[in-house]
Formats: structure tokens, C-alpha cells, sequence
């Protein structure tokens, strides 16, 4: 079995996204499940319906080790190509999975019963179907709890539909079944920060203090969030520092190099 990535990433596949037809809701609740479980997003890529960039962002995925979703573009129609992508970049054959082509199977035979109409496995548009059960060679299959139609798992990488209702389930699924939250994954420890609020400061006077903090405390990061026109601080600079496990000491070290400087201090904020 592969190692236990320590990080994640996401690839995000449409034109209707790059072209602003749809808004991306998949970044946003990506890192939302992941926060929940003690876990960061590192990176995302958005690709639109493009064979050759999907395949060289599906590459990437795959050569980093990393624990990768990969959102949109795995049904069957022209304009999918995620599935091809996937068996390109991975050198992998596309074979209908038999697991796969049961579900899709038990589904027709749902919406036919719901539409009053015959079961009709063989009619064109129903074989059409099958091939969304097509996936790469040795694929592993992801439920989809609201039609059935499963998604797929290649090492790290994981598969699923466009449609946040499908996709969000999938996606939660994957992280407690294939990792176990937090405890698989980054270190197996929460991910935690703390911050202050800093009233009349510059960041680049308070950059010494950042870098001497990373500095000394190895593992952890510090951040800067300026702000002009928050509607209650205003002016404003959040400053903090986040890491494995709860970074109280770095943050005591943060505040204390912070009163040396004569900082505004104001509301402090845990995440």
C-alpha cells in the first residue's frame, strides 16, 4: 500500500466554470470538509474541457503522491473527458467496471419503473448509459448516495460528478472511509490557529518578528491578513500563527514580540 499523503489538493474540470456560466461552489466545500476533519487544502487547479490540459493536471496529480480530487467531466457525453484523461495520464486502459455497470443497470431499472415505462437494456440511449461506467483499468468505485452512478478512485486521486449534491457526499466518503480523518493524514494531528487583531501597524515592521517566530518555532507558519475597510476594525492587520496540534506557545511568543513593538492589540481569534 502507498504511503499516507500529507497533502491535498483539488482539480476543478469545466468550461462553464473559466467562462463564468456556473460559479465554483466545489473550492469552498473542499475546504470545509477538510477543516472539519483537521485538514488543510494545499493547492487547486481549475482546467477547463480540454483533453490535453486535463490529462497534464491529471498527471501531475498522480506523480505527486498526494491525496487529489478531481471535480466534473466523467459522464458520458462529448464534452466529458475526465475519464479518458485519467486512463492517458495514469497509461491505463478504459474497461467497463462490472461493479459499475450493475449500478447503472439497477438504475435504469428505477426510472423506468418510476416512469411507467419497460425495462430496456438494450435500447441505444440506455447502452449510451454504460459508458459512464467505463473508467480506467483496476479503478475502485465511489458510492454516489443520490443516483447511483458511482465515481472512481485511481492510488490518491478520486473521481467524482460536477453536481455539488453528488459530489460532496462522495467526497466525505472518500476522507472517512480511505483515511479516517485527521488522524491518517498531515501529521495526525488538527490543524489549529491563533490570532490577534493589530491596530496601527505596518506589515513590513512587523516582518522581523514573523520571520524570527517561523524561525524558532520549525513547523510552524505565520500569517498576515491586512485589512482597510473591515466594517468593524477597520484599518486593521490580523496576525497569527497556525501549525499541528495547538501553536499556544508560538502564539504567546507572537503576542509578547508584539507588546515589545508597542503593537494596538485587539480582539484575539482561535480557528
Amino acid at each position: 500500500m502507498s504511503p499516507l499523503p500529507s497533502h491535498v489538493g483539488i482539480v476543478i474540470v469545466g468550461d462553464e466554470i473559466l467562462s463564468g456560466k456556473r460559479q465554483d461552489k466545489h473550492l469552498a466545500k473542499c475546504i470545509e470538509l477538510l477543516a472539519a476533519r483537521g485538514l488543510a487544502l494545499s493547492w487547486a487547479r481549475y482546467v477547463g474541457d480540454d483533453r490535453p490540459r486535463i490529462t497534464e493536471a491529471l498527471q501531475h496529480a498522480f506523480a505527486s503522491g498526494e491525496l487529489v480530487f478531481s471535480c466534473g467531466g466523467i459522464g458520458a457525453t462529448p464534452d466529458d473527458h475526465t475519464r479518458q484523461c485519467a486512463a492517458a495520464a495514469a497509461g491505463l486502459d478504459l474497461v467497463l467496471h462490472p461493479q459499475a455497470r450493475e449500478l447503472i443497470l439497477e438504475r435504469m431499472r428505477e426510472v423506468a419503473l418510476e416512469q411507467g415505462q419497460p425495462y430496456e437494456p438494450e435500447r441505444p440511449d440506455n447502452l449510451q448509459r454504460l459508458n459512464m461506467g467505463v473508467f480506467p483499468e483496476g479503478a475502485r468505485l465511489i458510492p454516489n448516495p443520490y443516483n447511483k452512478i458511482p465515481g472512481f478512485s485511481l492510488g490518491h486521486v478520486h473521481f467524482v460528478p460536477g453536481f455539488p449534491v453528488m459530489a460532496w457526499p462522495m467526497m466525505e466518503w472518500v476522507l472517512d472511509t480511505h483515511y479516517a480523518g485527521a488522524s491518517a493524514l498531515q501529521g495526525g494531528t488538527r490543524l489549529m490557529e491563533r490570532s490577534v487583531i493589530v491596530f496601527g501597524a505596518m506589515e513590513a515592521a512587523l516582518t522581523p518578528l514573523m520571520e524570527a517566530l517561523e524561525a524558532q518555532f520549525p513547523g510552524i507558519k505565520v500569517f498576515s491578513l491586512p485589512s482597510v475597510d473591515h466594517p468593524t476594525y477597520g484599518r486593521h492587520i490580523e496576525l497569527g500563527v497556525k501549525g499541528r496540534g495547538d501553536p499556544a506557545e508560538a502564539y504567546a511568543a507572537l503576542r509578547a514580540g508584539l507588546q515589545a513593538l508597542g503593537a494596538q492589540l485587539g480582539p484575539e481569534l482561535v480557528r
